[in-house]
């Protein structure tokens, strides 16, 4: 594949929309290195092209590419995780689901559907002409090393970071500066139930653990919950605005980690201000594309990893659903298996599935004496090890499908737990 030795243009957005032609599979780097600028305008290539598919890892802003369903046949959507978007699409026939697991989504892409175009936000060139890709490793090496035309957004507002993040701004066939401002993911404050959650979380964590947290409120809880603990060190697919704070009150030195020690590795940021302040330049983080972070056997080489990630729904043997509602796709694995498996097999290893015990203002139990018809089993009920909710802390693993019943039982909505035992004994069992 031939690549140029110096940038072909220095322009615009609008320029870089002219090098988009029918049949282009375009893929993006996502959160801090999302193209805006590119993306916003993306929607009017619909005019002059057809048959453009757009893989969407998880694009955040509400742009008319994501969001006008009458570009179906022009510019179709492929994901391997649903967002707000994708579900309110998912009726047109525009959006297409990949399943895949995060540590293999890079290759999973270029396989399923080559991308032609790579389009990413980067951080300014250094001195040595080296651009940024800081913010973003799940895809981004992948998609870049498979297209036939790469497009840099350069972006002031971009950190360096450290890890696997430069690239020579003459791998670029068109260039251009936007300075967009980063991506905040919303933070709703946490409620009773997830700060009760989040305190049964964190007595399962102890100095010297080296910590993986997933998105939301709950996640944000727990990070809030562990500020006095000592020695934490973080090995995580998404680093969060509550890990930001956790290093900066010292709580996070990774000095007992035994995988990258010193290091908090991740393979993408989606956080607050501060955290992408604390990112600039700063030795201590080492981001890596998503094949290594999420590689359950890498995750493994981190004793004492604790994983913390949310669900869905969960059933009475300990299978868990942390993608969908029935069949309607909600979400997607992410990196849920990567993490369940790699801290099931770490040596002193935890997984902790955190969840409330109710949905849609406590009519609904989590807790399930069967998943609900046509829900994904994102984690084998065989590497489930605790689920906790408000009332406390369910052991799974090693223990029989009725320990786990009672377990889970115990756990449940008080509301529920009759009826969840009286199905339990139907369907097996106590």
């Amino acid at each position: 594949m031939h690549h140029q030795s110096t940038p072909q243009n220095s322009g615009t957005a609008a320029g870089a929309l002219e090098l988009i032609r029918s049949g282009d599979v375009i893929a993006t780097s996502i959160y801090g290195c999302e193209p805006t600028a590119f993306l916003s305008q993306l929607h009017t290539v619909a005019s002059r092209a057809e048959n453009i598919r757009l893989w969407s890892l998880n694009i955040s802003g509400a742009y008319p590419v994501m969001t006008d369903n009458s570009l179906k046949g022009r510019i179709d959507i492929y994901a391997f995780f649903y967002n707000a978007f994708c579900r309110a699409g998912q009726s047109s026939g525009r959006f297409h689901l990949v399943p895949m697991n995060l540590h293999s989504v890079g290759a999973g892409i270029v396989a399923a559907l080559r991308p032609t175009v790579f389009v990413a936000a980067v951080a300014p060139p250094d001195e040595d002409g080296n651009v940024s890709i800081s913010l973003d490793l799940e895809a981004s090496w992948e998609c870049m090393e498979a297209a036939d035309r790469v497009i840099f957004e350069i972006n002031p507002n971009i950190p360096r970071v450290c890890g696997e993040t430069k690239v020579p701004l003459s791998r670029a066939s068109y260039f251009y500066e936007s300075a967009a401002p980063l991506p905040n993911p919303p933070v709703p404050p946490a409620t009773d139930a997830e700060r009760a959650i989040a305190g049964y979380v964190a007595s399962l964590i102890h100095d010297g653990d080296c910590i993986q947290l997933g998105i939301g409120g709950m996640p944000n809880a727990v990070g809030d919950a562990l500020r006095d603990k000592h020695d934490l060190g973080i090995h995580t697919e998404m680093l969060t605005g509550s890990m930001g704070r956790l290093i900066r009150c010292g709580a996070v030195t990774n000095a007992r980690k035994t995988c990258n020690p010193g290091k908090v590795v991740a393979a993408f940021a989606w956080g607050d201000q501060e955290l992408y302040d604390l990112m600039r330049d700063n030795p201590i983080f080492c981001m890596r594309r998503a094949a290594y972070v999420n590689d359950p056997f890498n995750i493994a080489q981190n004793d004492d990893l604790v994983s913390v990630n949310t669900a869905i729904q969960v059933d009475l043997t300990g299978q868990v659903c942390s993608e969908s509602i029935g069949s309607r796709q909600y979400s997607g694995t992410g990196g849920a298996s990567d993490f369940a498996y790699g801290a099931f097999h770490a040596k002193g290893g935890r997984s902790i599935i955190a969840l409330t015990s109710t949905a849609k203002n406590g009519t609904v139990s989590k807790i399930q004496p069967q998943l609900t018809p046509g829900a994904v089993v994102s984690i084998s009920r065989n590497i489930v090890d605790m689920v906790v909710t408000e009332y406390g802390i369910a052991k799974l693993r090693d223990r029989t499908v009725r320990q786990r019943m009672e377990n889970l039982i115990a756990v449940a909505h008080p509301d529920f737990r009759s009826e969840l035992r009286r199905q339990a004994e139907k369907l097996l069992l106590l």
